[in-house]
């Protein structure tokens, strides 16, 4: 299976807004990179939201990109070809459902399910 294909190359990447983020993607890119691996910062780690008062405070954004939103997870993959790019997601559990259903209802609302 594997024989005539490349391995894929990820980046573990993901910073500041689902923007900055995806600006980072289209880069790496137009510079070789076949696929990504998204990190994601504390708070959404977590399952909070970046406007959490008091569990999110100086977090968001700092070690990864923030997602709160199905609009965040759009803006991150924007014109990312994602039929020929290889995604990961590495997440804690209090996040999976949410941040596992981001991509799915993507998909719903293109009609691809």
């Amino acid at each position: 299976m594997y024989r005539g294909q490349l391995w894929t190359m990820r980046q573990f990447a993901g910073f500041g807004t689902a923007e900055d983020t995806n600006a980072r993607y289209q880069y790496l890119l137009a510079h070789g990179q076949t696929g990504f691996s998204v990190a994601f910062d504390f708070p959404t780690l977590m399952g909070y939201d970046s406007d959490h008062p008091s569990r999110s405070e100086g977090e968001v954004g700092k070690c990864g990109v923030a997602i709160d939103t199905l609009r965040d997870m759009e803006r991150l993959f924007d014109g990312i070809p994602l039929d020929r790019v290889s995604t990961s997601m590495t997440i804690n559990a209090p996040a999976i459902d949410p941040l596992c259903l981001l991509p799915r209802r993507r998909r719903e609302a293109r009609g691809r399910l």
